[in-house]
């Protein structure tokens, strides 16, 4: 039986020796967390997430730490000021089992308002807990916590995977005036919009497309919305407000070949205007991350094209998109899973975007290596990566030599750095 509880209360129920599982970041049952806060008697209180979204005093808290399957600028700033913040390496996909082995005695989720019929749909996330929150309300010596804030949309789910949880396993509906995060993506600089031209030229009628967030990825999608391409399907991890705004320019059909008539996710982030437009929305299905993000379902999608981002890459062709000076910075959450899978067929492309250089204490820093420091973390090996971009040009990987690829990556590298690059890529080995 439900009972209905505030957030205070559904918080006394954790223990103070006790494990706590949230999904990522827009399934944070951020009420519930909130009041955790509250209280100092943890001993031993172990939370399993990732993404946060909101800064939470529980997790300041002695005897309280968090584990995190990827960081965001919540997790580093609280790491930086001594919180107990751990990182776990695992892609999307892998969470999964990571939380089946934790198996956290409570497990936590947002979800929509229920229906005449008493189910939640789990609103703006599905990924890799959808599982532990049925085995947790299936299990007596558990407790399932879903929170229902205000204006999470009703989503849906597609075919035997409904993305929704009903009242009959819910231990514990907890009523809130919390709202959904909101993410605006940030106004994209000069080089972005460079790089983004770039990149639009990849996608053509009739391609699948999977982006990401942040100014290149929505600057790519502004320009497809804008342009004559269309017939396209959506195949994302993350779905975005641009993304709306692609269904909204009449560009997207979804005859992909799978999963044909919809576009699928498995989370979405945005604005205020991207949450009411998803209420109800029958045009995007939400499906756990083992699907989503899976290999064999990703190359199955007709004209795969992937853009994604990193950090650095070397003349080699590997690519660090995770750490940033030997600490964690992000996640590889589905980065490898796109890269590595939208390339597998000659029409498959998969776009991996830069800048050509950042700022660091002030000097100008190149984005593009001779070669990586000893001991650098590398998120995608080289054999993965098909095509680079920066704001200086295009540098396209697949069926090079080792010498062929360093030139090509060398050429599209910042001014300043390329004379350099260009006479290291001649003596790095042939064979």
């Amino acid at each position: 039986m439900t009972t209905y509880l505030g957030p205070d209360e559904a918080a006394a129920l954790v223990r103070p020796v006790d494990s706590f599982g949230i999904p990522l970041g827009p399934g944070h049952p951020t009420g519930v967390l909130h009041a955790l806060g509250a209280r100092d008697d943890w001993e031993d209180l172990t939370i399993s997430g990732a993404l946060l979204t909101d800064f939470y005093e529980v997790l300041g808290r002695p005897g309280v730490r968090f584990l995190s399957g990827f960081f965001g600028p919540v997790e580093r700033l609280m790491r930086d000021q001594g919180g107990a913040i751990e990182f776990v390496p695992a892609d999307f996909r892998r969470f999964a089992p990571a939380l089946e082995q934790m198996r956290p005695r409570v497990m936590a989720t947002a979800v929509a308002r229920p229906d005449a019929d008493g189910w939640c749909s789990l609103s703006l996330h599905a990924g890799a807990s959808i599982d532990e929150l049925h085995r947790a309300g299936a299990d007596p010596d558990r407790v399932l916590m879903a929170e229902v804030g205000v204006g999470y949309p009703v989503t849906m789910g597609y075919g035997e995977d409904r993305h929704r949880l009903h009242l009959d396993e819910i231990d514990v509906l907890v009523e809130s005036d919390r709202e959904p995060f909101l993410l605006t993506d940030p106004p994209p600089t000069d080089d972005d919009r460079a790089i983004a031209d770039l990149a639009a030229r990849f996608v053509t009628d009739g391609c699948t497309v999977q982006t990401g967030i942040g100014g290149v990825p929505s600057m790519i999608v502004s320009i497809l919305a804008d342009g004559p391409v269309g017939d396209l399907g959506i195949h994302s991890e993350m779905f975005t407000t641009a993304l709306m705004q692609l269904h909204r320019a009449g560009k997207v059909t979804n005859r992909k070949g799978i999963y044909d008539g919809v576009s699928v996710t498995t989370f979405a982030a945005g604005t205020r205007e991207l949450y009411d437009w998803l209420d109800g929305n029958e045009e995007v299905r939400f499906l756990p991350v083992h699907l989503v993000n899976s290999p064999d379902i990703i190359s199955r999608n007709r004209r795969m094209v992937s853009i994604n981002g990193a950090l650095a890459v070397d003349l080699a062709g590997q690519a660090v998109a995770d750490t940033l000076g030997g600490r964690q910075f992000s996640g590889i959450g589905g980065h490898e899973d796109f890269v590595a899978s939208s390339g597998l067929e000659l029409e498959d492309r998969s776009l991996l975007c830069l800048r050509s250089s950042t700022a660091v204490d002030g000097k100008r820093v190149s984005r593009i290596q001779s070669r990586f420091p000893a001991g650098t973390v590398i998120t995608t090996p080289r054999h993965q990566l098909d095509v680079v971009i920066t704001e200086y040009g295009v540098a396209e990987l697949r069926g090079g030599t080792v010498r062929e690829r360093a030139r090509a990556l060398a050429a599209i590298a910042h001014p300043e750095f390329r004379d350099q690059l260009l006479a290291d890529a001649e003596t790095i080995p042939a064979d």
